[in-house]
């Protein structure tokens, strides 16, 4: 039980849980907006089954991490430019990514109508949905390992930071998920800062690196204006709501 007393085990458990739960947002958004085309019931399961699945592909990537690190090695070479595993994956991954935020995007302004069925928006299957968030967590996962694996040697340290991030993303999901479905301007700005994602993977697979701290820092922006419009639309309808005053005749 050394590892208890140990003061730089800990500082690498926090560390490394704080950066697993920033990492994560992406993927909760990305789970937020797909679980929303399910019916109301299904939605809190395919949560849960998403984040979990997240939770154990990022565990079974640790448990593999000599597989993981050869990711990084040359396959091929296109052009003089060496190509891996990973560079495979972040480049088609990136590639899914920007097309099922754009797909969304337009059913979100103009496809619902045609897309649906007897008036109603068209729903998606539940198994279909989780295939989806299986395929986009494997892309999150990839590089939140690679990170976790830079920064903590510890493999029990790793997976407990991965659990306990997984299990706040668990507490947040459901939160986020209600926020955007109620406000649809956030769902557009969410699914345009998925697309910025999906470009930066498919740009980090030809080993051009944008740091994402810039991606992070635009998103909090953005989102901190778009809580002020929200605030502001709010107020201006709770002011046209409120039945007018007649003002009262003043005595002679």
């Amino acid at each position: 039980m050394e590892w208890l007393s140990n003061p730089e085990i800990w500082v690498a458990f926090f560390t490394l849980t704080a950066l697993e739960i920033v990492l994560g947002i992406d993927n909760i958004i990305f789970i937020s907006i797909l679980v929303g085309r399910l019916p109301k019931e299904q939605q809190p399961k395919a949560r849960f089954f998403g984040l979990a699945l997240a939770m154990g592909t990022r565990i079974l990537l640790l448990l593999s991490i000599a597989w993981v690190m050869r990711l990084t090695a040359d396959l091929f070479s296109v052009l003089g430019q060496g190509v891996s595993g990973r560079d495979l994956i972040l480049f088609f991954g990136g590639l899914f990514l920007l097309f099922k935020s754009t797909l969304e995007i337009w059913h979100s302004v103009e496809g619902e109508e045609e897309a649906g069925h007897e008036g109603g928006a068209r729903k998606a299957g539940f198994m279909g949905v989780i295939l989806q968030i299986a395929v986009i967590d494997i892309i999150f996962s990839l590089d939140s390992v690679i990170t976790a694996v830079g920064l903590v040697q510890n493999l029990p340290v790793m997976i407990a930071a991965i659990v306990i991030a997984v299990l706040v993303m668990m507490m947040a999901a459901g939160t986020i998920s209600e926020f955007i479905e109620k406000h649809p301007s956030l769902k557009i700005l969410a699914l345009s800062f998925l697309i910025v994602v999906g470009t930066l993977l498919v740009a980090e697979s030809f080993e051009v690196h944008v740091p994402k701290g810039y991606v992070y820092f635009a998103m909090a922006f953005s989102l901190a204006v778009e809580a002020l419009n929200i605030r502001v639309r709010t107020a201006m309808k709770r002011k046209l709501s409120e039945p007018v005053k007649l003002h009262k005749d003043l005595p002679d």
